[in-house]
């Protein structure tokens, strides 16, 4: 075991003996664990990417006969989490089988039809493009995967005769072919002409591995991944640099930070003229080195040669032609240049449908790009989520790396652009988006909600989340933060410590929303506090940090979160969590009740200005919120108890019997009402909701 992993470098040997001997004999249980430790190591493969499988031996429950059955990746999915619910199960047998009725390359798509007929297992995922690749070699466990390494051998030029070089007689290889039942029988034929080598290197497109056990193959895998990457740092170290060396230098770390923020919501109001779009930044130093490099201008137009990466990434990245100094504060002078990059870039998309279309090609998708460079900057990319955002930047980098690696051996080679077409406007890549889920209301929108470490806040950032929005939870407690954004999934969730009193600090939360999610679209104020205390007992500091908290904050968000919506000019809203309190006279309440009135006409004013930029602002008024709310943890229920004659431990029974409903009222109401505001009644501006059971006194109108 420690011999082996000494032996790897550049992948993570991560097969875990005692892991593999809980599973026994189960060889579909060993394939499910190889493909989860393999799709852990983004060096091999990416997100969604690859396919890997095992044939094992069951009965036929029709004839009771025992028979091949193979089990691989269904279509979709992510081998890093694969489990038994997310593979096909399929007669061997009849698979092979279909070689008598294939009709060719023009009969690629009926055969995907045909794999159905085919299974075995009747709980089986739909069986994707690539089942003939496994299904028509003979060995018990293969992967398919898509290493940059080995795809940088594959996309080189005179690839055949580099592979030659590196492995000798002992691996294959095949030219580019469109994945499907053809490129199925090149791979068996490949096998007959070469028997007895260990793997084949798949021109432009990735790797096939495989093994007599699960184990076997999982090795196999990364020795000739490790020998590829061994090559290609020898062939850097013997050129001394890549991509032709610098041209630009980065700006230091701070100020790229800092330029992103502020360019991210503009490229995101562009990128967003058909869909609105979810953003993502990186400046990683492989990022860098490619985007700083005199050969981008070079390269970049070529686009990317594995299908895996051009359909999540495009065919090529927009590239920007600001100076790195460039001041892109000033928005009117950076969209000059902007709008004319992004017109020409949706152009020559347009020309590269139009010529490569067919009679039976789907329409033309968005335009826009997806993936975005500025030199000395970093790299952005924009999708219609943050994983797939997040996941278009992951591939955009493995094409860094291909492109890196190809250079160093000879020189990079893209597939011809009708043969990307004909792989992005596929009519089965077509049905496969077509089969996607409806997306939800919130979808492509971001979230700021500030008080949201816990309480309604929090309460608010659960649906918001829960409808499909990205969602900022600020706070001034980080540690409820941490604990507040370890409920969500990944990609859903960031956190910035925000300090609603202090203009910097507002700043700061909203660069890093721009940072995580491109910009912002819907602000909610939800940061509070209470303080109950008649006139004379209620200090200069109360009235101060009520002012401050409530209504300053709510003022420098607005004023703020309205300058990024507005370079987005996508519209956008703003939720005010007020309360009836802001409506109702009471006892013991002058600096609370003031400046929540405060909020509300300060909302209402609000609404008058900004209906321009589609900007909507409203507020909820919450009431008698006592369970969940973090206000009701300090000294205001003690207050409001006093003031009502009754005990802190009555306070619930007596908010719920003063409204009309005589209903509690739970934090999740007060979200409730939120989202009713931000995703249904989108024609509202300038209104109160209140949530509170119903209290007459509190009536608007």
């Amino acid at each position: 075991m420690d011999n082996l992993v000494k032996q790897f470098n550049h992948v993570d040997y991560l097969w875990d003996n005692e892991k593999a001997a809980e599973l026994g004999d189960d060889q579909v249980a060993l394939f499910l664990y190889r493909s989860n430790i393999l799709g852990a190591d983004l060096r091999i493969t990416n997100y969604g990417g690859g396919n890997t499988s095992c044939k094992t031996i069951e009965k036929d429950p029709l004839t009771g006969d025992h028979v091949e059955v193979m089990w691989v990746k269904g279509s979709g999915g992510d081998i890093g989490t694969l489990t038994r619910a997310g593979i096909a199960g399929l007669y061997t047998k009849r698979l092979r089988n279909l070689k008598n009725v294939y009709g060719g390359l023009e009969d690629e798509d009926r055969m995907v039809g045909l794999f159905n007929h085919c299974i075995y297992d009747l709980d089986s995922k739909a069986p994707s493009i690539d089942t003939p690749l496994h299904g028509l070699l003979p060995f018990k466990h293969i992967d398919h995967l898509h290493p940059d390494a080995l795809i940088a051998v594959a996309a080189a030029k005179d690839s055949e005769k580099v592979t030659k070089e590196i492995w000798g007689d002992t691996m294959g290889w095949v030219p580019w072919q469109r994945p499907g039942f053809d490129l199925g029988l090149q791979l068996e034929k490949c096998l007959a002409e070469n028997p007895g080598i260990r793997g084949i290197v798949l021109g432009s497109h990735g790797l096939f591995t495989w093994g007599d056990t699960s184990y076997e193959c999982y090795v196999n895998s990364l020795e000739v991944i490790e020998r590829a990457s061994e090559y290609i740092e020898q062939k850097i170290a013997e050129k001394g640099s890549v991509f032709g060396g610098q041209k630009v230098s980065s700006l230091p770390k701070e100020e790229r930070l800092e330029k992103a923020a502020q360019l991210m919501p503009l490229l995101r109001g562009l990128c967003s003229s058909e869909n609105r779009m979810i953003g993502h930044f990186s400046d990683s130093d492989v990022v860098m080195e490619y985007i700083n490099s005199n050969d981008l201008e070079r390269l970049a137009p070529m686009g990317t040669s594995c299908p895996d990466h051009f359909l999540r990434t495009k065919i090529q990245p927009l590239v920007l032609t600001l100076d790195p100094s460039e001041d892109v504060t000033d928005t009117a002078e950076v969209l000059k240049k902007l709008e004319p990059a992004f017109e020409q870039y949706r152009q020559e998309y347009a020309d590269y449908y139009n010529t490569c279309k067919r009679d039976n090609s789907p329409a033309m998708r968005d335009p826009n790009p997806v993936i975005i460079i500025y030199p000395g900057v970093g790299m952005f990319s924009f999708a219609k989520n943050k994983q797939t955002t997040r996941v278009a930047s992951e591939f955009y980098i493995n094409a860094i790396n291909v492109m890196r690696g190809a250079e160093a051996i000879s020189e990079y080679t893209s597939l011809p652009r009708q043969e990307a077409f004909d792989i992005e406007y596929w009519l089965l890549e077509e049905a496969k988006l077509q089969r996607m889920p409806k997306e939800q209301p919130l979808s492509r929108k971001v979230a700021f909600i500030t008080g949201a470490g816990g309480g309604i806040g929090k309460a608010i950032a659960d649906k918001l989340a829960a409808e499909g929005a990205n969602v900022v939870l600020s706070d001034i407690s980080e540690d409820r933060l941490k604990e507040a954004v370890s409920t969500y999934k990944r990609d859903v969730a960031a956190y910035a410590v925000c300090d609603v009193t202090k203009t910097d600090s507002i700043s700061e939360a909203l660069k890093k929303a721009c940072l995580e999610f491109g910009g912002v679209d819907i602000i909610v104020h939800s940061a509070g506090l209470a303080i109950s205390k008649p006139l004379a007992e209620t200090t200069e500091a109360d009235w101060d940090i009520l002012q401050n908290v409530l209504v300053k904050g709510q003022f420098e968000l607005a004023k703020q979160a309205v300058g990024i919506i507005r370079k987005q000019h996508l519209g956008g809203d703003i939720i005010n969590i007020a309360s009836k309190n802001g409506l109702v006279s009471g006892p013991n309440n002058v600096g609370y009740g003031t400046a929540k009135a405060a909020q509300q006409h300060m909302s209402r004013l609000l609404a008058a200005e900004l209906a321009g930029d589609k900007i909507r602002v409203n507020t909820v008024n919450p009431d008698g919120v006592i369970v969940g709310s973090k206000i009701w943890e300090g000294e205001w229920a003690e207050g409001r108890a006093k003031a009502y004659g009754i005990t802190v431990e009555e306070l619930p029974a007596h908010y719920a019997k003063r409204n009309l409903l005589n209903e509690i009222i739970y934090p999740e109401d007060i979200a409730n009402g939120v989202f009713s505001l931000v995703a249904i009644l989108d024609k509202s501006t300038g209104n109160i909701i209140n949530v509170d059971g119903g209290m007459a006194n509190a009536f608007v109108r």
